[in-house]
């Protein structure tokens, strides 16, 4: 399912400043350029030890298959926003009605880059072909409430705030952090984007 997602798209998705496309094998040693650094790692559900381990990593054909890449005209390389494309819950009658209907995203920015809008536009792109091209109904992206950079983006763009869990989520740190959980849905875009 999660591949055929990228499929779907019609890639890459240019803005007015970045190209965002399909990553490659090719592209691990970039990606790892900045997922390795403690401001970034920190934040991530994996991070791997070393080059090696993220290449191999990177490039598991589960993992290509959710991945984008976001490249910057001169520059290569300065983020990645992940697209995994989801059941919904449904009860058992109506179940086939919710394969495949929604997304969730995540992201990572090299540091480098941070704070000229980036990611926003990135994802914004991102979230405009899950609507568009894809016809989901709903996309939802989470994070450590600690990761503020994070979560006033999802805010910046029109992400609603659903959940901010107490102690919920086990850091590789070994302590519980507050989780945050943001959704949007396609009706809730459109009036946004109109």
């Amino acid at each position: 399912m999660t591949s055929s997602a990228l499929d779907r798209i019609s890639l890459p998705l240019r803005t007015e400043r970045l190209i965002v496309r399909a990553s490659t094998p090719a592209d691990a040693d970039a990606v790892w350029r900045y997922r390795r650094l403690d401001e970034v790692s920190r934040w991530l559900t994996t991070a791997p030890a070393d080059a090696e381990a993220f290449r191999v990593h990177f490039s598991e054909p589960e993992r290509l298959g959710l991945t984008l890449v976001v490249e910057l005209p001169g520059t290569g390389v300065i983020g990645d926003v992940m697209l995994r494309v989801e059941d919904a819950w449904a009860q058992a009658e109506v179940k086939t009605q919710a394969v495949g209907v929604q997304a969730e995203l995540g992201w990572a920015m090299d540091p480098a880059q941070q704070g000229r809008g980036y990611a926003t536009e990135a994802v914004r792109a991102v979230m405009a072909a899950c609507f568009t091209e894809l016809g989901l109904r709903r996309v939802s992206a989470g994070c450590f409430a600690a990761n503020e950079a994070s979560w006033r983006m999802m805010e910046r763009l029109g992400m609603r705030r659903e959940e901010h869990s107490r102690r919920t989520a086990l850091h590789r740190s070994g302590e519980w952090m507050d989780g945050m959980n943001y959704g949007l849905l396609a009706e809730e875009w459109r009036s946004l984007t109109d």
